[in-house]
């Protein structure tokens, strides 16, 4: 079934303790709907701005990946991000964060973008993220992202979104401070209760955690040695999930024990290279295989 995502579409400068590359391709939108595409037709709402080079748009074109709901405001500059790894290549320092064209984008979904029926709200605004929601007659699954920022700053709408979404998806420390308690059992356990019906918390190297009513469990990471750059791999991992959740068509206990596995093998990927240079050098039977070793890690 086809996937509708709706999140950032940047250009990054990443810098880690052995190479920089700047002005690369980034953004929510683009990892997740990169790794959403080996395994289901997916739809990408952006806002990009006349900087934007054309040639990655052909990248996305190219692989599978609507971009028709991806917007060029005039006179308007692409969202930008610039980072620094520290050794370990788990911690971060964001240098720079220039908005740009995102800070004033209302995503505005079509009639092909109503009628998708699996929903992912990457990482904006609560309200942003409730106006799209507002939108989306048609979805059966939605599933959203998150940030310290809008925990910090938006509380009260990122409570309202939640009321209302099937899923959240978001990393270990944001979980702690959306619930107030740094045990990280407790934390899922108590944001499951503020509404989805799910909740999958991201502990980097050390996997994923789900909660749900009647279960929960931890997948662990798929341990890569060549770890180059972790920029999108926890949105690699949501389009893994999700696009193997909406080739399945249905998002059952099994369905998403699966698709969280998935998730972990793409986003597995991901951090072995740059920008989506690792991503596109493989196809779907790279990520069977893996996913076949993953497995049999995991048996005993």
């Amino acid at each position: 079934m086809p996937l509708l995502v709706v999140g950032s579409v940047a250009l990054d400068c990443v810098e880690t303790t052995t190479d920089q590359r700047d002005d690369i391709l980034g953004g929510s939108a683009v990892y997740f709907s990169y790794a959403a595409r080996f395994f289901s037709p997916v739809r990408m709402i952006g806002a990009v701005g006349e900087d934007w080079p054309r040639e990655h748009t052909r990248l996305l074109e190219d692989r599978g990946i609507d971009t028709s709901g991806l917007q060029t405001i005039p006179g308007g500059k692409t969202f930008r991000w610039r980072g620094r790894y520290l050794p370990n290549m788990n911690d971060r320092e964001t240098l720079e964060v220039h908005l740009n064209v995102l800070e004033q984008f209302r995503p505005q979904l079509n009639n092909t973008h109503r009628d998708c029926r699996f929903l992912f709200l990457g990482n904006a605004s609560p309200v942003v993220q409730l106006d799209v929601l507002n939108q989306a007659k048609g979805a059966v699954l939605t599933v959203a992202d998150t940030m310290d920022l809008w925990i910090n700053i938006q509380r009260d709408e990122l409570g309202q979104l939640l009321q209302r979404i099937d899923g959240l998806v978001l990393n270990d420390s944001e979980a702690k401070l959306l619930a107030d308690d740094e045990n990280l059992v407790r934390a899922g356990q108590a944001v499951l209760k503020m509404g989805p019906k799910f909740v999958v918390v991201k502990k980097g190297e050390h996997g994923a955690m789900f909660f749900s009513e009647h279960e929960m469990y931890v997948l662990p990471a798929y341990p890569t040695a060549r770890v180059v750059d972790p920029t999108g791999a926890g949105d690699s991992f949501a389009g893994g999930m999700m696009g193997h959740l909406a080739a399945l068509g249905r998002f059952d206990p099994q369905a998403l024990k699966e698709a969280l596995a998935y998730g972990v093998v793409t986003a597995s990927y991901t951090v072995e290279d740059f920008s989506l240079d690792r991503l596109t050098a493989i196809d779907r039977a790279d990520l069977d295989r893996r996913l076949a070793e993953y497995r049999q890690m995991l048996m005993f």
